[in-house]
């Protein structure tokens, strides 16, 4: 008889028959897994036994402890929402979210109050689509979520198609944990719908640890590469994840090996429950500058920090934050105005 097909890991109840919780670790998981959705895709299950890797997917109680400062909007992506689907905060371009579900689910995501929830029905997809014609202005689309990659050919070919009428979109942009958390994924018919794009398209990896790049991901990745697709990569700043030179030199120079681009490097947001893998400014600050001294240029990301509110993101360096000495800092948005950012409050 052959063995079960391994399967994405959704509750606490199948983190214990996985051997990776208790039974007692299980009934304290109930709350956290009624708040924020779980998945541990197969590809990552099979790399757990790396604490920087399980840290990232394996709820714990931590979840449900918020402080002041933290918020259920970090970025402010309802205030800069026309109409449902679409985030648009800055002029020329615009997020495209048709899809809520991910094929795993990140700890401290910054959009962890609403994914895992029902994505765009048809006429809301019609709806954003129209949105970004009307909107000349919008040269490129962010495709995101959720992770946009999770949806089949089909309907993914169905958004590319409508998009292609658009004639000032001239770029595609899809950000997506797919190639590293489920690699079987990117397929012939998942390459092809990207071929399909008159636009030029781009794929955005989010990648936050070195061992997260598995043969199986390298395939996937060498795969999107061999089809013409530029290759950027987005990095999560973390507590006992990734917070030394060490393991960022490695993920970074392994990212360019692959034809991958590091692009940026976050900051974390102020999401609810996430206060534990949130990496002090200050450091963060250092470790690029230490990272400056060792990397290539080409395997060097910006440092960035997204305003809490939908200010934007800026560059996490001294010409746009300032500390105040009292635990705050000034951050200047792109604009000139002045914000106050207090992550410990």
């Amino acid at each position: 008889m052959n063995a079960p097909l391994p399967r994405t890991l959704k509750t606490p109840a199948d983190l214990m028959t996985a051997g990776l919780i208790s039974p007692a670790q299980a009934e304290a998981l109930v709350a956290v897994a009624a708040k924020y959705a779980i998945g541990i895709s197969p590809a990552f299950q099979e790399i757990m036994a790396e604490p920087a890797v399980a840290r990232q997917f394996m709820p714990t109680p931590e979840e449900l402890r918020t402080i002041p400062a933290e918020r259920s909007d970090p970025i402010g992506d309802h205030a800069h929402a026309p109409v449902k689907g679409i985030v648009h905060r800055y002029p020329d371009r615009v997020l495209l979210m048709p899809t809520l579900a991910c094929a795993v689910y990140c700890r401290f995501c910054f959009r962890r109050e609403t994914v895992g929830d029902k994505g765009l029905s048809r006429e809301e997809l019609d709806a954003a689509v129209s949105y970004i014609r009307a909107n000349t202005g919008i040269w490129e689309v962010i495709l995101t979520g959720g992770d946009p990659l999770v949806l089949s050919a089909r309907r993914l070919r169905e958004i590319v198609t409508a998009l292609n009428d658009i004639e000032h979109l001239k770029i595609l942009r899809i950000h997506t944990r797919v190639p590293v958390a489920a690699p079987e994924m990117i397929d012939d018919a998942l390459i092809d719908v990207l071929k399909h794009s008159t636009k030029t398209v781009y794929v955005g990896v989010h990648c936050n640890h070195p061992a997260e790049l598995t043969s199986n991901a390298k395939a996937a990745i060498a795969r999107l590469a061999n089809a013409g697709i530029p290759l950027l990569a987005q990095t999560v700043l973390l507590k006992d994840v990734n917070d030394n030179t060490e393991i960022l030199t490695a993920l970074f120079r392994a990212l360019v090996a692959c034809r991958v681009r590091p692009y940026y490097l976050h900051q974390l947001d102020l999401a609810p429950g996430t206060s534990h893998f949130r990496v002090p400014l200050e450091r963060g600050q250092a470790l690029v500058a230490a990272l400056r001294g060792q990397l290539s240029g080409i395997a060097l990301p910006t440092y960035i920090f997204d305003i809490p509110g939908g200010a934007g993101k800026v560059p996490a360096t001294n010409s746009y934050i300032s500390p105040e000495g009292d635990g705050s800092y000034l951050v200047r948005d792109n604009a000139g105005e002045i914000h106050t950012y207090r992550p410990c409050d």
